[in-house]
């Protein structure tokens, strides 16, 4: 398999610590090391991946190129502008075509974390056999752990593929839902959380695209064309329309399956993830650097530089940088871009 990991996102839920300059996937969330080094790190160790491929856009390409180890420079596939996941995968699709036509290639998101390195193992195995042999499109399900709002949904058949492993048939994709709708997922015990990892061979997904995306498969045959005559294909790329690999794709194919994941998974999506994932004292807070908080429970503080206090509240998470300081209810964090977007439009780039 060739892992493909994207790596092209803002992460705007983690402002103050995300800026256009340093996104979430090359912030340490979580460890010591960076997100998307993690990611890198994780792949490197399965015995499956025979190589690594960073897709990202022109701004953070050096930066990516300077900081993770373990990745070759000609491993970066860079793209002339966001577009989405759909083209950033053909694009990477058309590179690994040129090393090897029949390869199968693996996607996955550069910010997520996973616990359970042989069972991440068996279920990339599983994908692969079934992307061989059925010339099928795979994405990994999660099973999910509580009614999420924030995650699309994958139903599947109650029965499983015979001869392969926790591998089912997709019978539908579902877009975020509202949270009765997500408790009725829960209880049908037929859906999984989509988990946004992908595998299938290259032959399979640009015949694919060819089917349902007619549009942008012309325009990565064009993209083709220039790179083997390595001409600039930024004219071609700006005409693509952005568009995600779920809504353009997945959710219109027919052989598409799903392998119910055993490992532990997190999105790490915004700050009540990584207050989750922390440990804490007696009072069920989480004080990253100097800070504490005082006749409150489940508190998120992290202040390095600041000594930050909470005194008689509850639920709050408080990021303090040398900068900015954001106050928010846990429960609110999700809104956290909706103040990026406000200092977008308010032109504050300082703070960007």
């Amino acid at each position: 398999m060739f892992a493909v990991i994207m790596a092209g996102g803002k992460g705007k839920r983690f402002w103050p610590y995300s800026r256009n300059d340093r996104p979430k996937q090359l912030l340490k969330i979580i460890g010591e090391e960076t997100m998307l080094q993690m990611t890198v790190d994780r792949l490197k160790k399965l015995k499956s991946v025979e190589d690594i491929f960073i897709v990202t856009g022109k701004d953070l390409a050096p930066l990516i190129q300077k900081e993770i180890k373990g990745i070759s420079k000609n491993n970066i596939i860079v793209e002339p502008s966001g577009k989405n996941t759909a083209p950033c995968i053909g694009l990477a699709a058309l590179k690994i075509g040129r090393i090897d036509e029949n390869a199968v290639m693996g996607i996955f998101p550069a910010d997520h974390l996973i616990i359970g390195h042989k069972l991440f193992q068996k279920a990339l195995t599983s994908g692969s056999k079934i992307a061989t042999k059925m010339d099928s499109l795979v994405t990994i399900g999660i099973i999910p752990s509580y009614p999420s709002t924030g995650y699309g949904y994958i139903q599947h058949s109650s029965r499983r593929l015979r001869g392969f492993d926790n591998a089912y048939n997709v019978k539908t994709f579902a877009e975020k839902p509202h949270l009765s709708l997500a408790n009725r997922f829960i209880s049908s015990g037929d859906f999984l959380w989509n988990g946004g990892m992908f595998i299938w061979k290259i032959s399979t997904i640009l015949d694919q695209f060819g089917i349902h995306m007619p549009e942008l498969s012309d325009h990565l045959f064009q993209i083709q064309e220039l790179q083997n005559s390595r001409k600039s294909i930024s004219g071609v790329w700006d005409r693509i329309v952005p568009e995600s690999i779920d809504y353009g794709l997945m959710e219109k194919a027919d052989n598409v399956h799903v392998v119910k994941a055993e490992f532990t998974w997190s999105d790490v999506g915004s700050w009540q993830s990584v207050f989750d994932l922390s440990s804490k004292n007696k009072q069920g807070n989480v004080i990253r650097g100097d800070g504490v908080s005082i006749g409150g429970t489940n508190n998120f503080i992290d202040s390095n530089d600041r000594f930050t206090a909470v005194i008689g509240a509850d639920d709050l998470a408080v990021i303090h940088t040398d900068d900015a300081t954001l106050v928010v209810p846990m429960e609110k964090v999700e809104e956290v871009k909706n103040l990026v977007e406000y200092l977008q439009s308010n032109k504050r780039e300082e703070l960007l």
